[in-house]
């Protein structure tokens, strides 16, 4: 009896998964949330290149003398 709910909820899971992703690919979800994520992403992307730029050339300037 037991064997049988766990098979039940793990099909249900499955199923519930199927349409989620059926809903994400239809309505092409993923990209839209990529192109949300552009922004953000190349700031930080900036940021962070600035961040390495400004210690290399420290490392370099305390290397000089």
């Amino acid at each position: 009896m037991i064997v049988l709910k766990v098979l039940a909820i793990i099909a249900v899971v499955l199923v519930a998964l199927f349409f989620l992703t059926l809903v994400i690919y239809f309505f092409n979800l993923d990209m839209k949330f990529a192109a949300v994520l552009i922004k953000p992403l190349t700031a930080y992307y900036n940021w962070s290149k600035n961040r390495r730029e400004v210690k290399k050339k420290k490392e370099q300037d305390t290397q000089k003398e």
